[in-house]
């Protein structure tokens, strides 16, 4: 998506106006009064029941070539708002704008959020996000809150960013090519797709609406493309830091099993939040959500180091067993598959509780059992 400076009105050919609000961006024209929002927060303001006919008659080519969009400048498709509404709107297939003329969006029926407490600060978020992580593992075995930074410096680069690393990462017996292999493989189809993403997307992200389309290939296709740099280095971060561990102990064939049953029962879920949804979702995250809980585990007392810092003036690392931080992890995509069910989120948290179930499922049926000298120290 261009620049809101850059986004014209399909009418006047002006400039349109961004404008700010507590659920999200639209782009308005001083002069015609006509808007521009895309699906995602038309999705977040009003009912499905609202949104889904115009889509549903747009991604069908059910409409005649209308005006060109206020983005990418195709032609849009005019389209029935609803099947009762006498009013008709242009949508752009390829940025999911909508472009509504003046007081056209008034017959759309809002949504009822659900009622809720003031946002807090970004600096209040933090600290108590900082406290829960302390009340829950305060009585951890081996936590540090304030311990040594890590020797590798790609480790301090990735703190920086908010990324847990390993601290006293297990020994690893062989080198983990499957997970090479695998983040290779999605690297190079989402780099691929990045230059039409809109399109690919499209075609070949999973649907709740049409799960079964293309004989149900978009389980698989969707795994490898992601919606941005952003979005694919921090799922290869995962991939690669956790995945490595797991493969060793797991071996090739049951990790990579974990990795596709992880990410089928999160599509699943996903599915169910939301079964009428026309938006893709796409993403590896619910199968690396199945290593991730994998890891820690089977891992469970190894050291996770996390980076706390207060703008650039404080920094100080702290360490915690990973099976507290992944006690938090659940804690917070609990809150965020809430938040995607009343549709003010657009990241599937419910996909990653889904792969993290089968996380657990795996690790129940492959954990190594302890030996007797194991029993007996416990």
């Amino acid at each position: 998506m261009e620049d809101g400076s850059a986004l014209l009105c399909p009418r006047c050919n002006v400039p349109l106006k961004e404008v700010r609000t507590s659920q999200g961006i639209f782009w308005a024209c001083e002069n015609c009064g006509g808007r521009a929002l895309t699906v995602e927060l038309l999705r977040r303001i009003f009912t499905p029941e609202s949104i889904n006919p115009l889509w549903l008659h747009a991604i069908s080519g059910e409409g005649k070539s209308g005006r060109l969009c206020p983005s990418c400048r195709k032609p849009m498709l005019e389209v029935a708002l609803s099947e009762n509404a006498q009013v008709d709107v242009d949508v752009c297939r390829h940025c999911h704008f909508v472009w509504f003329d003046a007081h056209d969006i008034d017959s759309l029926a809002p949504r009822q959020l659900p009622a809720s407490a003031p946002e807090l600060p970004q600096e209040a978020r933090e600290l108590i996000a900082i406290e829960k992580i302390k009340q829950i593992d305060e009585e951890a075995r081996g936590t540090d809150f304030d311990s040594a930074p890590p020797d590798e410096g790609w480790k301090q680069i990735a703190g920086f960013f908010g990324l847990p690393v390993e601290l006293d990462a297990p020994e690893e017996e062989r080198n983990p090519w499957a997970t090479w292999l695998l983040s290779a493989a999605i690297i190079s189809a989402s780099l691929l797709a990045f230059p039409h993403l809109s399109e690919v997307v499209q075609r070949f992200g999973l649907i709740p609406a049409e799960a079964t389309r293309l004989d149900g290939l978009t389980f698989v296709t969707s795994f490898f493309l992601h919606a941005g740099v952003i979005h694919l280095v921090g799922n290869m971060y995962f991939l690669l830091v956790f995945g490595d561990n797991v493969e060793d102990f797991l071996r090739p064939v049951r990790y990579l099993a974990l990795i596709a049953l992880a990410a089928f029962i999160g599509d699943l879920v996903h599915i169910a939040i939301d079964p009428q949804s026309q938006i893709p979702c796409i993403g590896a995250s619910g199968g690396i959500a199945g290593v991730i809980t994998f890891y820690a585990l089977n891992f469970a007392r190894v050291q996770l180091g996390f980076l706390m810092r207060w703008g650039f003036v404080w920094f100080r690392w702290i360490r915690f067993p990973a099976w507290s931080v992944l006690v938090l992890w659940i804690f917070f995509q609990i809150i965020g598959a809430i938040e995607q069910k009343a549709g003010i989120s657009s990241v599937s948290s419910a996909a990653h509780l889904g792969g993290a179930a089968a996380g657990v499922i795996a690790w129940l049926l492959w954990r190594k059992p302890k030996t007797l000298a194991e029993v007996s120290a416990v």
